[in-house]
């Protein structure tokens, strides 16, 4: 039974991720490449040497995204069956949406709000190994949040505390924790003097294609347990 969770993830996730390279390609790489044209007439118009062209970048970027979107989909896959049967929603289209909903949170969005995304030449280069593990680490506690939050929210239904309560309780724990989070960590890097309307557009494809990739793989993973459902009980 994990197995067929954890193939029909990959599949998932490998479609969502095509189709979410589909969009930052459409949208992302515009930016990308007025950031390093920016960045080339600051240095008087002298560019370092490319391991990679452009145009070869932009094709590997399917590759990319696809092999992102077969690893998380994989994860995704197995955590969907250990939670399974301690999720609150009555079908499998809406268990899969529900913790794609959580996983996008928690994996990206929290983190997103204290580190939005930057185009590659913002930063200082030197420090790219800090703002790399700053960033990892309210990954990693943005999705302890979101656990502990799930873990209280069914507690206090199995309590049999009402939903207002409930939600509010919840909600206002998890606007505590984040703020604490927001706190504790180090601040993103500053922008600079790069202009405002470019870096606007640049994180704002970049939400787009997290948004894009999370919903693909929560809805087509949630039809092919729909459907391996249907084939069930057909079978029987």
């Amino acid at each position: 039974m994990i197995a067929a969770y954890l193939r029909r993830g990959m599949a998932a996730g490998l479609l969502a991720g095509l189709l979410a390279g589909l969009v930052a390609l459409l949208f992302g790489e515009l930016y990308v490449d007025q950031a390093i044209q920016l960045e080339e007439a600051a240095a008087g118009g002298h560019q370092g040497e490319e391991v990679f062209s452009r145009s070869t970048q932009k094709v590997g970027l399917f590759f990319a995204t696809g092999l992102f979107g077969l690893t998380v989909g994989g994860l995704f896959g197995l955590v969907y069956a250990y939670f399974r049967g301690r999720l609150a929603s009555g079908s499998e289209w809406n268990r899969s949406l529900s913790l794609a909903g959580a996983a996008f949170a928690g994996a990206f969005l929290i983190p997103y709000l204290k580190y939005p995304a930057n185009p590659p030449t913002v930063g200082d280069p030197a420090t790219i190994g800090d703002r790399t593990a700053s960033y990892f680490t309210m990954v990693a506690l943005s999705l302890l949040v979101v656990l502990a939050a799930w873990y209280a929210a069914r507690t206090l239904r199995a309590r049999g505390t009402g939903a207002p309560v409930r939600q509010l309780t919840v909600g206002l724990g998890v606007a505590v924790a984040v703020g604490i989070l927001f706190l504790a960590l180090p601040a993103a890097p500053d922008p600079g003097g790069f202009p405002a309307g470019l870096l606007w557009d640049f994180r704002l494809s970049s939400l787009v294609t997290q948004l894009v990739f999370w919903t693909g793989l929560g809805v087509v993973f949630g039809l092919l347990c729909e459907r391996a459902n249907r084939r069930e009980r057909l079978g029987s």
